[in-house]
């Protein structure tokens, strides 16, 4: 007798024994004068803290390209394993896992997207069938995305800006405040 389908499985937490890697959230170089701190909580429907979630942040240099310096993450040669980030280059990708108190934190440089400047942010959590997408945007202002949500919807993709060139931005898997999660076809 045939085995009958079965649906995609969730992810997690198992991916965060293989996936985070040493300096995930240091997009931009330590000590760069326009380094700033993306951070906020992964809150599941109840607003409680997700604390095994993990975040894949991508965005466009300060000028606008899409380039990154995707060679920047270095291998131990006699290990083989991660070293981390060479700390010198822009990478324009992070990785980090939330804690146990569902928080992130990423160091980057402000994005060059035409438009309004935005981080591009893909959720992978526990019970997740599939992983999310969304945006979190520096700045409030006119975008194509933006203009056609409601005010309530628009503000779960705008980070508030914090002292210290610091931006927070809180996701809210479902429920009241909801972040808005982009399909991609």
């Amino acid at each position: 007798m045939p085995l009958p389908l079965t649906p995609s499985s969730t992810v997690g937490p198992f991916y965060g024994y293989a996936l985070p890697f040493p300096g995930g959230e240091r997009i931009a170089p330590e000590g760069h004068p326009d380094r700033i701190t993306l951070h906020g909580y992964v809150l599941d429907g109840a607003g409680e803290p997700v604390p095994d979630a993990l975040l894949e942040f991508w965005q466009a240099a300060p000028d606008g390209s899409l380039t990154g310096a995707p060679g920047s993450l270095r291998r131990d040669p006699v290990t083989g394993g991660f070293l981390g980030r060479n700390g010198t280059d822009f990478t324009g990708f992070g990785r980090v896992a939330t804690d146990a108190d569902g928080h992130y934190a990423v160091h980057t440089l402000a994005p060059g997207n035409p438009g309004q400047p935005h981080v591009a942010v893909v959720v992978f959590a526990r019970g997740l069938l599939h992983h999310l997408h969304t945006r979190a945007y520096l700045a409030d202002g006119p975008d194509p995305l933006l203009d056609r949500l409601p005010a309530d919807r628009r503000a779960t993709l705008v980070a508030t800006e914090e002292p210290h060139r610091t931006h927070r931005f809180d996701i809210r898997l479902q429920g009241e405040g909801e972040t808005v999660f982009l399909e991609f076809p």
